[in-house]
């Protein structure tokens, strides 16, 4: 296991295949997914298979979503992180910001403090020189987080027929603002 961050009250670390459970909660639950194309995983065997996709992105570009994970209780929240996205914006490679959180720690900041630190690692360890986000515009919780987190609203597109919100932070920026960003 490869700790990546770890918080006051978090780590967030490589995903593990023992995580399945922890995945197959948060991906099974629909309303995790009511803004996520409404399709939630069915099968514990669809968890490992989440697992195995995001293990992959780890080897092919050295980055991918990490599982939270409460130091007090070693409970999985759920994961946070960068992702090099080649596919949901046609044409646009970029690192892509992004987490999910099991239902029950919602509201808690979780997304917030794990986002930011998100960011500063791709800033700070990995070189990225700006990182992107979506939302959708209905998803009024996770659009608070990005603008939390230091991103600015740049444009909105459509996404599979739903208009998402589509955010950037670039490092200069985040340069200026890392010490008085919002709590």
């Amino acid at each position: 296991m490869k700790i990546h961050i770890e918080t006051t009250r978090f780590i967030l670390r490589d995903l593990e295949m023992t995580d399945a459970p922890g995945i197959f909660d948060l991906d099974s639950d629909p309303d995790v997914h009511e803004y996520l194309g409404k399709k939630p995983i069915q099968t514990i065997k669809e968890a490992e298979e989440t697992i195995l996709f995001i293990r992959n992105q780890y080897k092919e570009n050295g980055i991918g979503r990490w599982a939270i994970i409460d130091k007090s209780t070693r409970d999985f929240i759920g994961w946070a992180g960068i992702k090099y996205e080649q596919t949901l914006r046609k044409g646009i490679s970029y690192y892509d910001l992004g987490y999910r959180l099991r239902k029950k720690y919602w509201g808690k900041g979780i997304a917030s403090e794990t986002a930011k630190e998100a960011v500063k690692y791709g800033f700070e360890q990995l070189g990225v020189q700006e990182i992107f986000a979506a939302a959708d515009i209905a998803n009024i919780g996770s659009n608070k987080v990005l603008i939390k987190t230091g991103l600015s609203l740049i444009e909105t597109f459509d996404l599979d027929g739903i208009p998402h919100n589509w955010y950037t932070i670039h490092k200069q920026t985040w340069d200026i603002h890392k010490n008085t960003a919002h709590p």
